[in-house]
Protein backbone atom coordinates (compact mmCIF):
# COMPACT_ATOMS: atom_id res chain seq x y z
CA UNK A 1 0.00 0.00 0.00
CA UNK A 2 1.10 3.76 -1.01
CA UNK A 3 0.27 6.39 1.24
CA UNK A 4 1.22 10.19 -0.27
CA UNK A 5 2.62 11.91 2.54
CA UNK A 6 3.57 15.44 2.49
CA UNK A 7 5.77 17.62 4.63
CA UNK A 8 4.74 21.58 5.05
CA UNK A 9 6.12 24.39 7.00
CA UNK A 10 2.93 25.81 8.47
CA UNK A 11 2.64 29.51 9.79
CA UNK A 12 5.31 30.70 7.56
CA UNK A 13 5.65 32.17 4.08
CA UNK A 14 9.47 31.15 3.86
CA UNK A 15 10.71 27.66 3.78
CA UNK A 16 12.89 26.55 6.84
CA UNK A 17 10.57 28.52 9.04
CA UNK A 18 7.23 28.47 10.99
CA UNK A 19 6.44 24.68 11.84
CA UNK A 20 6.95 21.82 9.94
CA UNK A 21 4.17 19.23 9.97
CA UNK A 22 3.95 15.49 7.77
CA UNK A 23 0.20 15.25 6.29
CA UNK A 24 -0.79 12.10 5.40
CA UNK A 25 -4.06 11.57 2.42
CA UNK A 26 -5.73 8.23 3.49
CA UNK A 27 -7.71 6.33 1.35
CA UNK A 28 -9.84 4.68 4.51
CA UNK A 29 -8.51 4.75 8.14
CA UNK A 30 -5.36 2.25 8.90
CA UNK A 31 -5.39 0.72 12.43
CA UNK A 32 -4.00 3.09 15.23
CA UNK A 33 -0.85 1.37 15.90
CA UNK A 34 0.41 2.08 12.41
CA UNK A 35 -0.70 5.56 12.14
CA UNK A 36 1.44 5.91 15.79
CA UNK A 37 4.83 3.54 13.91
CA UNK A 38 4.34 6.06 10.88
CA UNK A 39 4.29 9.16 13.47
CA UNK A 40 6.93 7.55 14.96
CA UNK A 41 9.19 7.52 12.16
CA UNK A 42 8.02 11.33 10.56
CA UNK A 43 9.87 12.21 13.78
CA UNK A 44 8.18 15.57 13.32
CA UNK A 45 5.79 17.20 16.12
CA UNK A 46 3.14 16.14 14.46
CA UNK A 47 1.85 13.75 11.79
CA UNK A 48 -1.63 14.49 10.81
CA UNK A 49 -4.05 11.76 8.61
CA UNK A 50 -7.47 12.32 6.85
CA UNK A 51 -9.84 10.57 5.04
CA UNK A 52 -12.67 12.26 3.26
CA UNK A 53 -15.84 11.30 4.17
CA UNK A 54 -18.78 13.00 2.51
CA UNK A 55 -18.03 16.36 1.87
CA UNK A 56 -16.33 16.26 5.54
CA UNK A 57 -12.75 15.18 6.02
CA UNK A 58 -12.51 13.41 8.93
CA UNK A 59 -8.98 14.19 10.74
CA UNK A 60 -6.26 13.14 13.45
CA UNK A 61 -3.09 14.08 15.19
CA UNK A 62 -0.33 12.02 16.27
CA UNK A 63 2.51 12.80 18.23
CA UNK A 64 5.55 10.67 18.10
CA UNK A 65 4.61 9.32 21.31
CA UNK A 66 0.58 9.77 21.32
CA UNK A 67 -2.35 10.98 19.41
CA UNK A 68 -3.88 14.56 20.53
CA UNK A 69 -7.13 16.48 20.26
CA UNK A 70 -6.18 19.22 18.95
CA UNK A 71 -3.05 20.59 16.45
CA UNK A 72 -3.20 23.93 14.72
CA UNK A 73 -0.23 23.61 12.64
CA UNK A 74 -0.89 20.34 11.33
CA UNK A 75 -4.49 21.20 10.36
CA UNK A 76 -3.31 24.29 8.74
CA UNK A 77 -0.69 22.13 6.43
CA UNK A 78 -3.41 19.72 5.67
CA UNK A 79 -5.56 22.48 4.46
CA UNK A 80 -2.84 23.38 2.23
CA UNK A 81 -2.71 20.03 0.81
CA UNK A 82 -6.20 19.90 -0.12
CA UNK A 83 -6.30 23.65 -1.15
CA UNK A 84 -3.38 22.63 -3.71
CA UNK A 85 -2.88 19.41 -4.84
CA UNK A 86 -6.03 17.24 -4.07
CA UNK A 87 -9.01 19.79 -4.57
CA UNK A 88 -8.30 23.11 -5.70
CA UNK A 89 -11.51 24.04 -7.00
CA UNK A 90 -12.70 24.35 -3.17
CA UNK A 91 -12.28 27.24 -1.20
CA UNK A 92 -13.71 26.01 2.15
CA UNK A 93 -12.92 22.56 4.38
CA UNK A 94 -14.41 21.38 6.95
CA UNK A 95 -12.95 18.71 8.90
CA UNK A 96 -14.55 16.51 11.80
CA UNK A 97 -11.99 16.07 14.55
CA UNK A 98 -11.85 15.02 18.63
CA UNK A 99 -12.17 18.65 19.04
CA UNK A 100 -15.34 18.89 16.79
CA UNK A 101 -16.13 20.41 13.52
CA UNK A 102 -13.00 22.71 12.35
CA UNK A 103 -12.99 25.18 9.43
CA UNK A 104 -10.45 26.16 7.30
CA UNK A 105 -11.28 28.94 4.50
CA UNK A 106 -8.74 29.93 1.57
CA UNK A 107 -8.18 33.62 1.83
CA UNK A 108 -7.84 35.37 -1.47
CA UNK A 109 -4.17 36.91 -0.08
CA UNK A 110 -2.66 33.07 -0.23
CA UNK A 111 -3.38 32.97 3.76
CA UNK A 112 -5.53 30.03 5.30
CA UNK A 113 -7.88 30.75 8.15
CA UNK A 114 -8.34 27.97 10.73
CA UNK A 115 -12.14 28.02 12.95
CA UNK A 116 -11.05 26.23 15.88
CA UNK A 117 -13.07 25.95 19.46
CA UNK A 118 -12.18 28.63 21.82
CA UNK A 119 -10.38 27.12 25.20
CA UNK A 120 -10.20 29.92 27.66
CA UNK A 121 -7.87 29.39 30.32
CA UNK A 122 -8.91 29.29 34.48
CA UNK A 123 -6.85 31.29 37.03
CA UNK A 124 -5.56 28.64 39.20
CA UNK A 125 -2.62 29.00 42.02
CA UNK A 126 0.98 28.77 40.50
CA UNK A 127 2.33 25.29 40.72
CA UNK A 128 5.14 25.14 43.00
CA UNK A 129 6.64 23.40 40.04
CA UNK A 130 6.54 26.57 38.10
CA UNK A 131 8.41 28.53 40.99
CA UNK A 132 11.39 26.08 40.74
CA UNK A 133 11.74 25.29 36.77
CA UNK A 134 11.83 28.85 35.54
CA UNK A 135 14.50 31.33 36.12
CA UNK A 136 12.35 34.24 36.09
CA UNK A 137 9.45 35.02 38.15
CA UNK A 138 5.96 33.87 37.06
CA UNK A 139 3.35 36.56 37.55
CA UNK A 140 0.43 34.25 37.08
CA UNK A 141 -0.73 30.95 35.86
CA UNK A 142 -3.69 30.21 34.01
CA UNK A 143 -5.12 26.64 33.18
CA UNK A 144 -7.22 24.86 30.09
CA UNK A 145 -6.05 22.12 28.20
CA UNK A 146 -2.23 23.46 28.70
CA UNK A 147 -0.69 25.49 31.61
CA UNK A 148 -0.38 29.70 30.69
CA UNK A 149 2.48 30.89 32.20
CA UNK A 150 2.19 34.72 32.29
CA UNK A 151 5.84 36.80 32.47
CA UNK A 152 6.52 40.63 32.32
CA UNK A 153 7.51 41.65 29.64
CA UNK A 154 8.77 39.95 25.61
CA UNK A 155 12.30 40.11 26.84
CA UNK A 156 11.49 38.21 29.28
CA UNK A 157 9.59 36.02 27.15
CA UNK A 158 12.96 35.68 25.06
CA UNK A 159 15.22 35.01 28.00
CA UNK A 160 13.96 32.23 29.98
CA UNK A 161 14.49 28.90 30.78
CA UNK A 162 12.96 25.93 32.00
CA UNK A 163 13.85 23.05 33.61
CA UNK A 164 11.14 21.09 31.72
CA UNK A 165 12.31 17.78 34.13
CA UNK A 166 10.07 19.55 36.85
CA UNK A 167 7.38 20.03 34.96
CA UNK A 168 6.84 16.70 33.59
CA UNK A 169 4.39 15.65 36.72
CA UNK A 170 1.78 18.26 35.65
CA UNK A 171 -1.47 17.88 33.62
CA UNK A 172 -1.02 19.47 31.04
CA UNK A 173 0.03 19.36 27.00
CA UNK A 174 1.88 22.24 26.97
CA UNK A 175 3.48 24.59 29.08
CA UNK A 176 3.17 28.24 27.46
CA UNK A 177 4.84 31.03 28.82
CA UNK A 178 3.35 34.67 27.04
CA UNK A 179 3.70 38.23 27.60
CA UNK A 180 2.60 41.69 25.82
CA UNK A 181 4.30 42.25 23.16
CA UNK A 182 6.42 45.28 21.73
CA UNK A 183 5.34 45.48 17.81
CA UNK A 184 2.41 42.39 18.55
CA UNK A 185 -0.06 42.23 20.72
CA UNK A 186 1.47 39.43 22.55
CA UNK A 187 4.37 36.94 22.26
CA UNK A 188 4.86 32.93 23.75
CA UNK A 189 6.89 30.18 23.81
CA UNK A 190 5.50 26.74 24.01
CA UNK A 191 7.31 23.90 25.66
CA UNK A 192 6.40 20.10 25.71
CA UNK A 193 7.73 18.23 29.01
CA UNK A 194 7.42 14.97 27.42
CA UNK A 195 7.70 15.16 24.07
CA UNK A 196 10.15 12.36 22.66
CA UNK A 197 12.07 15.14 20.10
CA UNK A 198 12.47 18.62 20.63
CA UNK A 199 10.93 20.34 23.26
CA UNK A 200 10.18 23.39 22.13
CA UNK A 201 7.57 23.92 19.55
CA UNK A 202 8.03 26.21 17.01
CA UNK A 203 4.66 28.08 16.11
CA UNK A 204 1.55 26.06 17.80
CA UNK A 205 -1.96 27.04 16.77
CA UNK A 206 -3.48 24.58 18.96
CA UNK A 207 -2.46 26.98 22.20
CA UNK A 208 -3.79 29.91 20.51
CA UNK A 209 -7.15 28.31 21.21
CA UNK A 210 -6.75 29.43 24.77
CA UNK A 211 -3.78 32.17 24.63
CA UNK A 212 -6.57 34.73 21.70
CA UNK A 213 -9.17 34.64 24.17
CA UNK A 214 -7.50 35.51 27.39
CA UNK A 215 -5.34 38.08 25.67
CA UNK A 216 -8.29 39.23 23.95
CA UNK A 217 -9.94 40.07 27.03
CA UNK A 218 -6.70 41.19 28.81
CA UNK A 219 -6.43 43.77 25.73
CA UNK A 220 -10.20 44.41 25.04
CA UNK A 221 -9.81 43.32 21.24
CA UNK A 222 -11.44 40.75 19.23
CA UNK A 223 -8.46 41.22 16.38
CA UNK A 224 -4.83 40.36 17.74
CA UNK A 225 -1.50 39.59 15.63
CA UNK A 226 0.32 36.85 17.28
CA UNK A 227 4.36 35.82 17.60
CA UNK A 228 5.35 32.94 18.95
CA UNK A 229 9.35 33.40 19.92
CA UNK A 230 11.11 29.98 19.06
CA UNK A 231 13.77 29.79 16.95
CA UNK A 232 11.91 29.03 13.69
CA UNK A 233 9.77 31.68 14.64
CA UNK A 234 5.98 32.67 13.17
CA UNK A 235 2.76 34.66 13.20
CA UNK A 236 -0.84 34.12 13.71
CA UNK A 237 -3.50 36.78 12.97
CA UNK A 238 -5.77 35.70 15.26
CA UNK A 239 -9.65 36.90 15.91
CA UNK A 240 -11.93 35.92 18.24
CA UNK A 241 -15.66 35.59 17.91
CA UNK A 242 -18.37 34.23 20.20
CA UNK A 243 -16.71 30.20 21.32
CA UNK A 244 -14.76 30.59 17.97
CA UNK A 245 -11.35 31.71 17.80
CA UNK A 246 -10.02 32.35 13.92
CA UNK A 247 -6.16 31.66 12.67
CA UNK A 248 -4.73 32.92 10.03
CA UNK A 249 -1.32 31.81 8.83
CA UNK A 250 0.50 30.99 5.78
CA UNK A 251 1.95 27.45 4.51
CA UNK A 252 5.36 26.49 2.46
CA UNK A 253 5.66 22.89 0.78
CA UNK A 254 8.79 20.92 1.73
CA UNK A 255 8.52 17.60 0.25
CA UNK A 256 6.14 15.59 -1.56
CA UNK A 257 6.46 11.74 -1.75
CA UNK A 258 5.02 8.00 -0.88
CA UNK A 259 5.11 5.68 2.46
CA UNK A 260 4.93 2.14 1.09
CA UNK A 261 3.35 -0.04 3.81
Amino acid sequence: MKIPIYQIDAFTQKLFGGNPAAVCHLPHWLDDQTLQNIAIENNLAETAYFVKKDEIYEIRWFMPHDEIDLCGHATLASAYVIFNYIDPSITEITFSSKSGLLKAKKEDNGAITLDFPSRPPVAIEIPSQVHKALNVKPLSTYAARDLIITLSSEKEILNATLDLNLLKELPYLCIIITAKGQDVDFVSRVFDANATILPEDPVTGSAHASLVPFWAEKLNKTKLLAQQLSTRRGEIQCAIKGDRVFLSGYSVPYLIGEIDI
